[in-house]
């Protein structure tokens, strides 16, 4: 499996799931998710089995408390495109914070899954880039997103699985194309912080 290690992470990234061409270069991280590719289990009667996958490139967090950033830019062309940075726990259990196109605006959305997925819309961004913030402090994670990478809006606070399942978990970067022919995201200012934000809804 190749290793794709980007200066500004004190670890590796590994590809799960479908290609997606992952490649770094200048400062910015390139993928793609091919046709009808998501990460997403349907709630009401949907199970993990039913979920198809999508192209991300994870690695294994150091302990303690973090700050993954990054500006996200999407090459959107048709309804759910995104890209993502994505939390993942257990098999059964991961979350997205997206810059998507849901359906017709480009919006901030988020999924958590545990065992089947919520699905939440936040907020609508004008254009195809946006910044997005993926934390962990003490047993909670946040998502947050931001106009410019210095006030950041709060979305979400939440926890998934157990303990030692928080301890070890696999954060980075995911691309998805639901309904589409394939979607091109691209994520650069990448910056990783070992503590969490000085607070959660002070724009901190």
């Amino acid at each position: 499996m190749t290793v794709i290690e980007i200066p500004e992470l004190p670890f590796g990234l590994e590809p799960y799931g479908p290609d997606g061409g992952w490649t770094y270069e200048n400062g910015v991280l390139n993928g793609t998710a091919g046709p009808k590719q998501d990460r997403f289990v349907p709630p009401g009667g949907g199970t993990l089995e039913s979920a198809s996958d999508a192209p991300r490139l994870l690695g294994a967090v150091p302990e303690g408390d973090f700050q993954l950033i990054a500006r996200v830019r999407v090459g959107f062309a048709a309804a759910f495109d995104a890209g993502v940075l994505y939390l993942h726990v257990g098999e059964r259990e991961w979350a997205k914070l997206c810059l998507e196109l849901s359906p017709e605006r480009p919006t901030v959305c988020t999924v958590v899954t545990r065992g089947q997925s919520d699905d939440v819309n936040s907020a609508f961004v004008d254009g195809d880039t946006h910044w997005l913030r993926l934390s962990r402090t003490g047993g909670s994670f946040a998502f947050h997103a931001s106009d410019d990478g210095e006030h950041w809006t709060f979305v979400r606070v939440f926890t998934l699985g157990t303990e030692q399942e928080r301890a070890t978990a696999r954060i980075g970067f995911l691309a998805q194309s639901p309904t589409g022919d394939g979607c091109a995201v691209s994520f650069d200012r990448i910056a990783y912080r070992p503590t969490g934000p000085a607070g959660q809804r002070d724009g901190s």
